[in-house]
Protein backbone atom coordinates (compact mmCIF):
# COMPACT_ATOMS: atom_id res chain seq x y z
CA UNK A 1 0.00 0.00 0.00
CA UNK A 2 0.98 3.64 -0.90
CA UNK A 3 2.64 5.21 2.13
CA UNK A 4 0.78 7.82 3.26
CA UNK A 5 0.85 11.86 2.46
CA UNK A 6 1.66 13.80 5.64
CA UNK A 7 0.93 17.24 3.67
CA UNK A 8 -2.71 16.39 2.71
CA UNK A 9 -4.60 15.93 -0.84
CA UNK A 10 -4.38 19.61 -1.57
CA UNK A 11 -0.51 20.18 -0.65
CA UNK A 12 0.33 21.19 -4.08
CA UNK A 13 -2.38 23.91 -4.56
CA UNK A 14 -1.75 27.30 -4.04
CA UNK A 15 -4.73 30.04 -2.56
CA UNK A 16 -4.78 33.51 -2.00
CA UNK A 17 -8.10 34.40 -0.09
CA UNK A 18 -9.09 37.82 0.25
CA UNK A 19 -10.41 38.48 4.25
CA UNK A 20 -13.80 38.54 4.90
CA UNK A 21 -16.54 36.61 7.36
CA UNK A 22 -18.34 33.38 7.45
CA UNK A 23 -18.56 31.10 4.28
CA UNK A 24 -15.62 33.22 2.28
CA UNK A 25 -12.72 32.14 5.20
CA UNK A 26 -14.55 28.70 6.11
CA UNK A 27 -13.95 27.92 2.56
CA UNK A 28 -10.64 28.36 2.77
CA UNK A 29 -10.26 26.71 6.08
CA UNK A 30 -11.83 23.76 4.36
CA UNK A 31 -8.82 23.91 1.58
CA UNK A 32 -6.20 24.30 4.21
CA UNK A 33 -7.20 22.07 6.56
CA UNK A 34 -6.33 19.42 3.64
CA UNK A 35 -3.06 20.63 3.32
CA UNK A 36 -3.49 23.69 0.30
CA UNK A 37 -1.20 26.77 0.79
CA UNK A 38 -3.56 28.95 1.82
CA UNK A 39 -2.59 32.97 2.38
CA UNK A 40 -5.13 35.31 3.77
CA UNK A 41 -4.76 39.10 2.69
CA UNK A 42 -5.84 41.35 5.48
CA UNK A 43 -6.62 44.79 5.64
CA UNK A 44 -3.71 47.04 6.87
CA UNK A 45 -6.54 48.57 9.31
CA UNK A 46 -4.89 47.54 12.61
CA UNK A 47 -8.18 45.71 13.28
CA UNK A 48 -8.16 42.17 11.77
CA UNK A 49 -11.18 40.09 11.02
CA UNK A 50 -8.86 37.38 12.84
CA UNK A 51 -9.36 38.78 16.05
CA UNK A 52 -13.16 38.66 15.94
CA UNK A 53 -14.88 35.93 17.27
CA UNK A 54 -14.66 33.36 14.07
CA UNK A 55 -10.65 32.42 15.43
CA UNK A 56 -11.36 29.20 14.95
CA UNK A 57 -11.89 29.47 10.64
CA UNK A 58 -8.89 31.61 10.58
CA UNK A 59 -6.67 28.21 11.26
CA UNK A 60 -3.77 26.62 9.47
CA UNK A 61 -3.10 29.40 7.16
CA UNK A 62 -0.92 32.88 7.83
CA UNK A 63 -1.81 36.17 6.70
CA UNK A 64 -0.17 39.25 5.25
CA UNK A 65 -1.56 42.86 5.63
CA UNK A 66 -2.05 44.81 2.09
CA UNK A 67 -3.92 48.13 1.67
CA UNK A 68 -5.31 47.49 -1.98
CA UNK A 69 -5.38 50.93 -2.46
CA UNK A 70 -1.94 51.27 -2.80
CA UNK A 71 -0.69 50.73 -5.75
CA UNK A 72 2.59 49.30 -3.99
CA UNK A 73 0.49 46.73 -1.97
CA UNK A 74 -1.92 46.16 -4.89
CA UNK A 75 1.08 44.93 -7.37
CA UNK A 76 1.78 42.38 -4.09
CA UNK A 77 -1.62 40.77 -4.16
CA UNK A 78 -1.28 41.03 -8.12
CA UNK A 79 2.59 38.89 -8.02
CA UNK A 80 0.98 36.48 -5.56
CA UNK A 81 -2.31 35.69 -7.46
CA UNK A 82 -0.21 35.08 -10.60
CA UNK A 83 1.69 32.44 -8.78
CA UNK A 84 -1.78 30.71 -7.36
CA UNK A 85 -4.15 28.37 -8.65
CA UNK A 86 -7.29 29.64 -6.57
CA UNK A 87 -8.54 32.99 -5.67
CA UNK A 88 -11.37 33.42 -2.93
CA UNK A 89 -12.96 36.47 -2.18
CA UNK A 90 -16.47 37.56 -0.53
CA UNK A 91 -17.00 40.88 -1.65
CA UNK A 92 -20.65 42.41 -3.56
CA UNK A 93 -20.03 42.27 -7.29
CA UNK A 94 -17.96 44.86 -8.51
CA UNK A 95 -16.07 45.84 -5.53
CA UNK A 96 -12.81 43.46 -7.06
CA UNK A 97 -13.25 44.99 -10.35
CA UNK A 98 -12.99 48.99 -8.85
CA UNK A 99 -9.96 47.19 -7.16
CA UNK A 100 -8.28 46.71 -10.57
CA UNK A 101 -8.55 42.92 -9.44
CA UNK A 102 -10.98 42.17 -12.32
CA UNK A 103 -11.50 38.04 -13.10
CA UNK A 104 -11.14 38.60 -16.36
CA UNK A 105 -7.41 40.40 -16.18
CA UNK A 106 -6.71 37.88 -13.40
CA UNK A 107 -7.69 35.24 -15.69
CA UNK A 108 -5.77 36.55 -18.21
CA UNK A 109 -2.16 37.02 -16.41
CA UNK A 110 -2.87 33.29 -15.04
CA UNK A 111 -4.65 31.13 -17.27
CA UNK A 112 -5.17 28.62 -14.47
CA UNK A 113 -6.65 30.68 -12.47
CA UNK A 114 -9.71 29.85 -10.42
CA UNK A 115 -11.59 32.97 -9.37
CA UNK A 116 -13.94 31.91 -6.45
CA UNK A 117 -16.80 34.31 -5.69
CA UNK A 118 -18.55 34.36 -2.56
CA UNK A 119 -22.01 36.13 -2.06
CA UNK A 120 -25.08 35.57 -0.90
CA UNK A 121 -27.58 36.78 -3.89
CA UNK A 122 -24.88 35.72 -6.51
CA UNK A 123 -23.22 37.87 -9.25
CA UNK A 124 -26.10 38.37 -10.82
CA UNK A 125 -29.64 39.33 -10.28
CA UNK A 126 -31.76 42.42 -9.46
CA UNK A 127 -30.49 41.69 -5.29
CA UNK A 128 -27.55 40.67 -6.06
CA UNK A 129 -25.80 44.32 -5.40
CA UNK A 130 -28.01 44.29 -1.98
CA UNK A 131 -27.06 43.49 1.79
CA UNK A 132 -28.10 40.37 3.36
CA UNK A 133 -27.56 37.65 5.94
CA UNK A 134 -28.23 34.02 5.98
CA UNK A 135 -31.59 33.99 7.13
CA UNK A 136 -32.86 36.51 4.28
CA UNK A 137 -30.75 34.11 2.04
CA UNK A 138 -32.46 30.97 3.21
CA UNK A 139 -36.04 32.75 3.37
CA UNK A 140 -35.90 33.30 -0.32
CA UNK A 141 -35.32 30.06 -1.18
CA UNK A 142 -37.91 29.03 0.85
CA UNK A 143 -36.07 26.82 3.26
CA UNK A 144 -36.65 28.87 6.38
CA UNK A 145 -40.11 28.45 5.92
CA UNK A 146 -40.54 24.92 6.43
CA UNK A 147 -38.09 25.19 9.67
CA UNK A 148 -39.34 26.00 12.90
CA UNK A 149 -42.36 25.35 15.11
CA UNK A 150 -46.15 25.45 14.08
CA UNK A 151 -45.78 29.49 14.33
CA UNK A 152 -42.59 30.84 13.69
CA UNK A 153 -39.74 30.02 11.32
CA UNK A 154 -36.80 29.41 13.40
CA UNK A 155 -33.12 29.58 11.65
CA UNK A 156 -30.95 26.91 12.29
CA UNK A 157 -28.22 29.11 13.62
CA UNK A 158 -26.34 30.09 10.09
CA UNK A 159 -24.98 26.42 9.32
CA UNK A 160 -27.45 25.91 6.66
CA UNK A 161 -26.58 29.41 4.68
CA UNK A 162 -23.29 30.37 5.18
CA UNK A 163 -21.45 26.95 5.97
CA UNK A 164 -23.61 24.38 3.97
CA UNK A 165 -24.92 26.39 1.09
CA UNK A 166 -22.34 28.98 0.92
CA UNK A 167 -18.90 27.36 1.56
CA UNK A 168 -19.36 23.78 0.82
CA UNK A 169 -20.93 24.35 -2.40
CA UNK A 170 -17.80 27.08 -3.11
CA UNK A 171 -15.10 24.27 -2.23
CA UNK A 172 -16.82 21.95 -4.63
CA UNK A 173 -17.04 24.29 -7.29
CA UNK A 174 -13.83 25.19 -6.77
CA UNK A 175 -12.24 21.75 -7.07
CA UNK A 176 -14.47 20.89 -9.67
CA UNK A 177 -12.80 24.10 -11.51
CA UNK A 178 -9.31 22.93 -10.32
CA UNK A 179 -9.87 19.72 -11.65
CA UNK A 180 -10.47 21.29 -15.15
CA UNK A 181 -7.62 23.24 -15.09
CA UNK A 182 -5.25 20.32 -14.14
CA UNK A 183 -6.50 19.00 -17.84
CA UNK A 184 -7.32 21.74 -19.88
CA UNK A 185 -4.66 24.47 -17.96
CA UNK A 186 -7.92 27.09 -18.36
CA UNK A 187 -9.13 28.36 -15.48
CA UNK A 188 -12.34 29.97 -14.93
CA UNK A 189 -14.86 32.10 -12.23
CA UNK A 190 -16.81 30.02 -9.70
CA UNK A 191 -20.07 31.87 -8.55
CA UNK A 192 -20.66 31.03 -5.62
CA UNK A 193 -24.59 32.37 -4.33
CA UNK A 194 -25.95 31.14 -0.76
CA UNK A 195 -28.90 30.65 -2.68
CA UNK A 196 -28.17 28.56 -5.35
CA UNK A 197 -26.98 26.53 -2.68
CA UNK A 198 -29.69 26.66 -0.60
CA UNK A 199 -32.35 25.80 -3.37
CA UNK A 200 -29.72 22.58 -4.32
CA UNK A 201 -29.67 21.87 -0.74
CA UNK A 202 -33.61 21.49 -0.43
CA UNK A 203 -34.27 19.03 -3.80
CA UNK A 204 -35.54 16.24 -1.69
CA UNK A 205 -38.13 18.54 -0.08
CA UNK A 206 -39.22 20.41 -3.28
CA UNK A 207 -39.40 16.87 -4.87
CA UNK A 208 -41.81 15.83 -2.17
CA UNK A 209 -44.00 19.12 -2.54
CA UNK A 210 -44.00 18.29 -6.03
CA UNK A 211 -45.55 14.89 -5.60
CA UNK A 212 -47.99 16.14 -2.67
CA UNK A 213 -45.89 14.00 -0.24
CA UNK A 214 -44.65 17.49 1.97
CA UNK A 215 -47.57 19.82 3.03
CA UNK A 216 -46.87 23.67 2.93
CA UNK A 217 -46.69 24.27 6.75
CA UNK A 218 -44.67 23.55 9.59
CA UNK A 219 -45.02 20.73 12.13
CA UNK A 220 -46.89 18.81 10.12
CA UNK A 221 -44.61 16.50 7.78
CA UNK A 222 -42.14 13.72 8.68
CA UNK A 223 -39.04 15.75 8.77
CA UNK A 224 -40.20 19.08 10.41
CA UNK A 225 -40.79 17.97 13.54
CA UNK A 226 -44.50 16.41 12.68
CA UNK A 227 -44.08 13.05 12.88
CA UNK A 228 -44.01 11.29 16.45
CA UNK A 229 -41.31 9.41 15.00
CA UNK A 230 -38.94 11.98 14.25
CA UNK A 231 -39.13 14.81 17.02
CA UNK A 232 -37.63 15.57 20.28
CA UNK A 233 -39.41 14.92 23.52
CA UNK A 234 -38.73 16.77 26.86
CA UNK A 235 -37.23 14.54 29.58
CA UNK A 236 -37.66 14.84 33.28
CA UNK A 237 -34.95 16.75 34.39
CA UNK A 238 -36.05 19.29 31.33
CA UNK A 239 -33.43 18.55 28.67
CA UNK A 240 -34.20 16.68 25.23
CA UNK A 241 -33.52 13.55 23.68
CA UNK A 242 -34.08 13.51 19.84
CA UNK A 243 -36.41 10.46 18.15
CA UNK A 244 -35.33 9.40 14.70
CA UNK A 245 -37.47 6.27 14.39
CA UNK A 246 -38.03 5.99 10.20
CA UNK A 247 -38.36 2.57 9.42
CA UNK A 248 -40.72 0.28 10.83
CA UNK A 249 -37.99 -1.80 12.58
CA UNK A 250 -36.46 0.80 14.29
CA UNK A 251 -39.76 2.35 15.05
CA UNK A 252 -40.67 -1.13 16.65
CA UNK A 253 -37.42 -0.80 18.89
CA UNK A 254 -37.74 2.51 19.97
CA UNK A 255 -41.70 1.30 21.07
CA UNK A 256 -40.66 -1.85 22.59
CA UNK A 257 -37.97 0.00 24.92
CA UNK A 258 -40.57 2.88 25.91
CA UNK A 259 -42.62 -0.70 27.25
CA UNK A 260 -45.12 -1.16 23.86
CA UNK A 261 -45.68 -3.20 21.75
CA UNK A 262 -47.17 -2.10 18.21
CA UNK A 263 -50.71 -3.32 18.14
CA UNK A 264 -51.08 -1.47 21.59
CA UNK A 265 -50.55 2.16 19.94
CA UNK A 266 -52.93 4.03 17.30
CA UNK A 267 -51.22 3.63 13.55
CA UNK A 268 -48.50 5.93 13.00
CA UNK A 269 -48.90 5.83 9.49
CA UNK A 270 -51.92 7.59 9.46
CA UNK A 271 -51.51 11.68 10.09
CA UNK A 272 -54.75 11.79 12.19
CA UNK A 273 -53.23 9.68 15.09
CA UNK A 274 -49.98 12.05 15.23
CA UNK A 275 -50.88 14.24 17.95
CA UNK A 276 -51.94 11.45 20.10
CA UNK A 277 -49.17 9.73 19.79
CA UNK A 278 -47.09 12.47 20.64
CA UNK A 279 -48.92 12.73 23.62
CA UNK A 280 -48.37 9.13 24.85
CA UNK A 281 -44.58 9.22 23.71
CA UNK A 282 -44.43 12.27 25.68
CA UNK A 283 -46.13 11.07 29.25
CA UNK A 284 -43.67 7.99 28.92
CA UNK A 285 -40.56 9.97 28.26
CA UNK A 286 -41.18 12.62 30.72
CA UNK A 287 -40.63 10.13 33.62
CA UNK A 288 -36.75 9.54 33.57
CA UNK A 289 -33.58 11.79 33.21
CA UNK A 290 -32.13 12.36 29.23
CA UNK A 291 -29.27 10.16 30.53
CA UNK A 292 -31.62 7.40 31.53
CA UNK A 293 -33.30 6.87 28.18
CA UNK A 294 -29.54 7.09 26.82
CA UNK A 295 -28.49 4.50 28.84
CA UNK A 296 -32.08 2.62 27.85
CA UNK A 297 -31.41 3.25 24.06
CA UNK A 298 -27.63 3.28 23.73
CA UNK A 299 -25.98 0.93 21.43
CA UNK A 300 -29.77 -0.04 19.73
CA UNK A 301 -31.19 0.61 16.54
CA UNK A 302 -34.22 2.60 17.88
CA UNK A 303 -32.51 5.89 16.57
CA UNK A 304 -32.51 7.58 19.66
CA UNK A 305 -29.70 9.81 20.44
CA UNK A 306 -29.51 12.55 23.82
CA UNK A 307 -29.73 16.13 23.03
CA UNK A 308 -26.15 17.37 24.15
CA UNK A 309 -25.02 20.89 24.97
CA UNK A 310 -21.19 21.61 23.73
CA UNK A 311 -19.12 20.84 26.44
CA UNK A 312 -21.14 17.44 26.66
CA UNK A 313 -20.91 17.15 23.04
CA UNK A 314 -16.90 17.36 23.18
CA UNK A 315 -16.74 14.53 25.82
CA UNK A 316 -18.93 12.56 24.61
CA UNK A 317 -17.15 8.18 24.41
CA UNK A 318 -18.34 8.09 20.65
CA UNK A 319 -16.62 11.76 20.00
CA UNK A 320 -13.35 11.24 21.88
CA UNK A 321 -13.08 7.67 20.41
CA UNK A 322 -13.14 9.90 17.04
CA UNK A 323 -11.40 12.64 18.25
CA UNK A 324 -14.10 14.70 16.77
CA UNK A 325 -12.85 17.58 19.02
CA UNK A 326 -9.20 18.10 19.66
CA UNK A 327 -7.55 20.92 21.36
CA UNK A 328 -5.18 23.54 19.20
CA UNK A 329 -3.94 26.28 20.57
CA UNK A 330 -5.75 26.49 23.33
CA UNK A 331 -9.00 26.23 22.16
CA UNK A 332 -11.41 22.73 21.21
CA UNK A 333 -12.32 22.70 17.79
CA UNK A 334 -13.84 20.52 15.14
CA UNK A 335 -10.86 18.53 13.18
CA UNK A 336 -10.89 18.94 9.47
CA UNK A 337 -13.30 16.65 7.99
CA UNK A 338 -13.54 13.93 6.27
CA UNK A 339 -11.30 11.19 6.79
CA UNK A 340 -9.15 10.36 4.08
CA UNK A 341 -7.06 6.89 4.59
CA UNK A 342 -4.12 7.68 2.07
CA UNK A 343 -3.85 10.97 1.88
CA UNK A 344 -5.11 12.50 5.28
CA UNK A 345 -5.60 15.96 6.70
CA UNK A 346 -2.33 17.32 8.54
CA UNK A 347 -2.60 18.61 12.17
CA UNK A 348 -4.11 21.77 12.75
CA UNK A 349 -1.26 24.01 12.27
CA UNK A 350 -0.84 27.74 13.07
CA UNK A 351 -3.56 29.75 13.71
CA UNK A 352 -5.07 32.96 13.21
CA UNK A 353 -2.47 35.30 14.46
CA UNK A 354 0.26 33.69 12.15
CA UNK A 355 1.38 37.56 10.16
CA UNK A 356 3.65 36.93 7.81
CA UNK A 357 5.43 39.11 5.18
CA UNK A 358 5.74 38.79 1.33
CA UNK A 359 9.14 37.71 1.68
CA UNK A 360 8.72 34.70 4.24
CA UNK A 361 5.92 33.56 1.98
CA UNK A 362 8.20 33.87 -0.82
CA UNK A 363 9.54 30.28 1.16
CA UNK A 364 7.27 28.17 0.88
CA UNK A 365 5.51 29.71 -2.35
CA UNK A 366 8.67 28.95 -3.95
CA UNK A 367 9.30 32.36 -5.81
CA UNK A 368 11.11 35.29 -5.76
Amino acid sequence: MPENNVKGPLSDLRVVEFDGLGPTPFSAMQLADMGAKVVRIARKSGTQTANQYTDVVFRNRPYVELDLKDQEDLQKAKDLIKKADILIEGFRPGVMERLGLSPEELINENPKLVFARMTGWGQEGPLSNTAGHDINYISLSGALHAIGTKNTPIAPLNLLGDFAAGSMYLVFGILCAVLHAKKTGQGQIVDGSIVDGTANLMAMMYSMFSFDQWEDEREINMLDGGAPYYTTYKTSDNRDIAVGAIEEKFYLEFISKLGFEKGELPDRHDKANWKKLKAIFQEKIGLKTMRDWEKEYYGSDACVAPVLNFKEAFEDPHNTHRKIFPKAFGIIQPKPAPDLSLTPAPPIGNNHKNKITIKELSKTWEFE
